[in-house]
């Protein structure tokens, strides 16, 4: 089974910035925990600071032999109708995690042009959100 984690802008900077909010992890050693705890799953990772950019990875994992799509937008979560067009546009689900609670943070994080479109949203758990979302999309592929 194939698994892919699309993270958005600023979360290549996970362990260096905004330590309250993000924690002190980087990605990279998170994305090793999480192979740890699902080896017979292959994770697909990759990350962009550019909108155009996470467009061609969510249609390219939604056309392949992806089970489902974990995606932080971060920021373009907010701002990007693209985002979520695509999401309505592939053949997987996705599930949308954001690291931080947006809904407890500024006015502008409550508008999301991805949750509508996404199979569901985990808002708030800090890293762990990854991992439960992982676990969703194992148990939804095994009983289709």
């Amino acid at each position: 089974m194939k698994i892919a984690i699309i993270n958005g802008p600023n979360l290549n900077l996970l362990g260096k910035r905004e330590k309250d909010i993000y924690g002190n992890q980087s990605f990279t050693d998170y994305l090793k925990e999480l192979q740890h705890i699902f080896p017979n799953v292959t994770l697909h990772y990759f990350q962009s600071n550019i909108e155009g950019e996470l467009v061609d990875e969510l249609q390219k994992a939604g056309y392949a032999d992806f089970a489902g799509i974990v995606l932080n937008p971060a920021a373009y979560t907010h701002t990007s109708v693209a985002i979520g067009d695509a999401i309505a546009a592939i053949n997987v689900p996705v599930v949308e995690v954001h690291i931080s609670n947006v809904h407890a943070r500024e006015e502008f994080r409550k508008l999301s042009h991805v949750s509508g479109k996404s199979a569901g949203s985990i808002f708030g758990l800090g890293l762990k959100g990854y991992e439960l979302a992982i676990h969703w999309l194992i148990q939804h592929a095994q009983t289709k």
